[in-house]
């Protein structure tokens, strides 16, 4: 049986499309390809999804379960978390909703 551990990091201030694309290229890699690539990347939602990566593979490490290079992104996913509301000024004396959108993202790595 594969074992599974996984890692969350809720309420990223990221926006959840911006950090779906960036999952998309690590679903289904093994994970040294998947921290190469994050690592390399220039987008800002990278740094989110690499520090969700290492989390899941650290509550691996802590239950003696094998090497890093055993290991492959099984599940990833990017849900949408709360809005956060922020406001301008406009022209005419009107208000200006700013949504700030926040990202839940989900990673789950197991063994080959």
């Amino acid at each position: 049986m594969a074992d599974k551990y996984q890692s969350t990091h809720k309420f990223a201030r990221i926006s959840p499309k911006k950090v779906r694309l960036i999952v998309d290229l690590v679903r289904g890699k093994k994970l040294p390809d998947a921290i190469s690539i994050l690592q390399n990347s220039p987008q800002r939602g990278a740094a989110f999804v690499d520090k969700v990566l290492r989390s899941a593979l650290a509550n691996a490490e802590n239950d003696d379960s094998g090497d890093e290079g055993d290991f492959f992104v099984s599940k990833a996913v990017v849900d949408k978390g709360p809005i956060i509301y922020r406001g301008r000024a406009a022209s005419k004396g009107r208000y200006v909703k700013i949504r700030k959108r926040t990202s839940h993202i989900h990673i789950e790595i197991s063994t080959v």
